[in-house]
């Protein structure tokens, strides 16, 4: 008896392994081969399933038996495969290239069986429909669209997500961060949507394996490249063209993808400067380039090597030549981002998954002014710098079909140069070159582990927990914390879930900007320092979420309540400054409260396709020294926030596009009186009473934009003519308010609007 209890205590183990089978492998576009994202992986029963990964690895672990296993993806053809044992496999998705209304369209996992919450997948093809202002899709202009988002001015890609400012947003381009994402001071971002292959914002209940951001996380990929064929597309709108071109390099082995941008609005106006001041030229244009190669040693192994480059030039030159001088004087501002990453993909067995990656990232601003003649040169040069260097390794180990674990580390190295100053000067009897008021290179290192558990509690509750452990290093300073992450979903039948979560995250990193978020490249990047402490939030969020079991239509609401401390504001009468003494010129240890209701509709897929989203929230600021340590709104406190997107096929060759916001007008400050000082010498001097901070609020927000598209298909190739208006109503929208006086003495303010109706066309074709 005592041997045969042993005999099956010992062969137990093996029994209940056998008992289960394991099917893992990738999911892969048909013709391209490149990996898919996000594709669902379940049984017919829906009682287990799973998602592929961001390199499109899948792991699903089911009893064993005879099961009808179903992938399914938006806009691709379902895939059923049936399986009897273990098995690693490669699924290839066809692309649905026909009459939507011919196919059934498969989607994604549906929003109410996710654990996850406050998450959006962004439709790359849904936001190249979308009306664009010069008709230059961006994708996170797309983003403003939706609820718990909001933009900070006129036309601007800045993102304010759940009371956050634009540097509480992590922004990562394959894994990498990116500081400055703006073009043209904003009007437009840095990345180009031909190169995207997808983009997710998550705003709240953030899974373990993020963090350094308060806010909001936004996670975009660039295209793989195709592995069979080559491929291209190109543009040219009224202020820009660019290009793509993707394939082979060793087919089946070996992809590249090269996508390229650049304004031409210099030298369009080249002509007319030269006109009105002969000997001068002048001008501006942005341009970014992405690159990606592909490699594939096997089935276990891949590498991706990533670049990304990105400018903003403003030039002036002036030259004036006579017999007897020779005289030149230059000036130019440029700032931009460089990042690059190498990951090598391992699967270490049917069940565990590692992804290490290499990472790099720059971003700078600089600018140079320089006079020059037969005796005389003058140069004074101006620059600014945050640089980082990064490792780190993501594990993900699927143990069974009820536990999805994921575990990793990463190490970064900031490095920081808030400004330095040069000056040159040399004539016939002088020579001058020094450094002036250069900050020394501040360095910080940053370092965390997470381990985090996606967790099937049973057939109705699923959970995603984990924990993020910190530790921040300045000179002698150490900062560290455990931040706690939990979302979990509750079945209310087969269509609808209720949800919670809550996430803590720390933030090390300050941005200093006076300009009202209109995002200028001389914002400064610094570090949490032993003055100044990093900023913590707290955020809690509940929702409720029905999809239809096609996943087509999908409805979410969601309250949240953010809690903020250890921000930091310049204090009053600052603005831009001297970053050598930038510790004594802002206010610490404020607070901050975010709170509000968002809904989101969306129809997902069909011949029409859109969303409309509803934000009501509150925004407050305390700080001991502002506002005599009262509460006061943010800047960006926006009561009510509207937006309502719509797409529509009318057929293969033609299709609409229109969008309409509205948005409570932003806070400010205005003067509300003014009172003369006399003093006892009898003089006179006007004070000027603003009350409360930001008590004045603009007029309301509102704009629609239309565009049209027309498809002329051909054998090789398929055109484009993109037609579309920008704010199609002229809606003035107010832009700055400033103060005037008339003749008669009278003060009165007046409002500048930016933009009127904007009308534009594009070209774009693709082969």
């Amino acid at each position: 008896m005592r041997q045969t209890l042993h005999l099956l205590l010992t062969i137990l183990p093996f029994l209940v392994q056998a008992q289960r089978i394991t099917i893992s492998g990738y999911v892969e576009h048909e013709s391209s081969r490149e990996r898919l994202v996000g594709v669902n992986v379940f049984d017919e029963s829906r009682t287990y399933g799973t998602v592929t990964n961001s390199f499109g690895f899948f792991s699903l672990s089911i009893p064993a038996g005879t099961h009808e296993i179903n992938f399914t993806y938006m806009g691709y053809v379902m895939e059923q495969r049936s399986f009897t044992e273990s098995a690693f496999v490669t699924i290839r998705l066809k692309e649905i290239d026909t009459d939507l209304e011919a196919v059934t369209v498969t989607s994604n996992v549906r929003i109410a069986e996710s654990s996850q919450m406050s998450t959006i997948d962004i439709n790359m093809k849904q936001v190249k429909k979308i009306p664009a202002i010069f008709g230059e899709v961006d994708v996170l202009r797309a983003m403003q669209y939706l609820p718990g988002v909001q933009s900070g001015s006129e036309a601007s890609v800045g993102l304010y997500v759940r009371g956050g400012g634009p540097d509480q947003n992590l922004i990562l381009l394959d894994g990498v961060p990116v500081y400055n994402v703006s073009h043209l001071f904003g009007f437009y971002s840095v990345f180009n949507a031909d190169a995207i292959k997808s983009a997710t914002l998550i705003k709240g209940g953030f899974p373990a394996r993020y963090g350094g951001r308060l806010s909001s996380v936004i996670d975009i990929t660039m295209k793989e490249g195709d592995m069979r064929e080559f491929h291209g597309e190109g543009s040219i709108g009224l202020i820009s063209s660019k290009f793509t071109l993707e394939g082979p390099i060793v087919k089946d082995q070996t992809s590249f993808m090269i996508s390229a941008r650049r304004t031409y609005i210099d030298i369009l106006l080249q002509p007319f400067i030269a006109l009105s001041e002969p000997g001068a030229r002048a001008g501006y244009y942005f341009g970014d380039l992405n690159l990606k190669v592909n490699h594939k040693f096997g089935e276990r192994d891949r590498l991706y090597l990533s670049f990304f480059n990105n400018v903003d030039v403003f030039y002036f030159r002036f030259r004036e030549q006579t017999p007897n001088s020779d005289f030149q004087t230059r000036a130019n501002l440029a700032w931009g981002n460089r990042t690059g990453s190498v990951r090598w993909n391992h699967l270490i067995s049917n069940k565990h998954f590692v992804n290490v990656a290499a990472t790099y990232t720059r971003y700078e601003w600089g600018s140079r002014v320089s006079e020059r003649s037969q005796d005389f040169d003058f140069t004074l040069r101006l620059r600014s710098n945050i640089e980082d260097y990064g490792l780190k390794a993501d594990f993900e180990y699927i143990h069974d079909s009820r536990n999805h674990v994921r575990y990793g580390a990463n190490y970064i190295r900031h490095n920081f140069r808030p400004s330095s100053i040069q000056i040159r000067e040399s004539d016939n009897e002088f020579d001058f070159d020094s450094l002036f008021n250069a900050t020394t290179l501040l360095i910080s290192d940053e370092f965390y582990v997470y381990a985090e558990n996606d967790w099937v509690v049973s057939s109705l509750l699923k959970v995603n927990y984990g924990l993020h452990y910190n530790i921040y290093r300045f000179e002698d300073t150490y900062y560290s914390s455990l931040q706690p992450r939990v979302s979990g979903r509750y079945l209310l039948n087969d269509q609808s879930s209720i949800k919670l979560s809550y996430a803590r995250m720390q933030q090390f990193l300050h941005l200093l900007s006076s300009n009202n978020g209109i995002g200028l490249p001389s914002d400064l990047w610094v570090p949490a320092t032993n003055v100044i402490p990093p900023m913590m939030a707290d955020q809690i969020a509940a929702g409720y979420a029905y999809s239809t079991l096609n996943a087509v239509y999908e409805f979410s609401t969601e309250v949240y309540y953010k809690k903020m401390n250890d921000l930091i504001e310049y204090r009053s009468g600052s603005a831009f400054i001297n970053p050598n003494d930038w510790q004594t010129r802002v206010e610490t240890g404020g607070e901050g409260w975010a709170y509000g209701w968002e809904i989101l509709a969306q129809k997902k897929s069909g011949r029409s396709t859109g969303w409309i989203g509803y934000t009501l929230s509150y925004n407050n600021r305390r700080f001991d020294n502002l506002n005599n340590g009262r509460v006061y709104p943010y800047r960006f406190d926006r009561r009510h926030d509207f937006s309502f997107v719509y797409t529509y096929e009318f057929a293969k060759d033609f299709d609409i596009g229109c969008t309409w916001v509205y948005g409570t007008g932003i806070a400010t400050n205005l003067p509300q009186f003014r009172s003369l000082i006399l003093t006892p010498w009898g003089q006179s001097s006007e004070m000027t009473h603003t009350g409360d901070l930001n008590s004045f609020r603009f007029p309301a927000y509102h704009r629609g934009d239309v565009s049209l598209n027309w498809h002329i298909n051909k054998k090789k190739f398929k055109q484009t003519w993109n037609v579309s208006i920008y704010n199609v109503y002229n809606r003035l929208n107010t832009f700055f308010i400033f103060e005037d006086r008339l003749f008669n003495g009278d003060v009165v303010f007046k409002q500048v609007a930016l933009f009127p109706v904007l009308p534009s066309v594009s070209y774009r074709v693709a082969f």
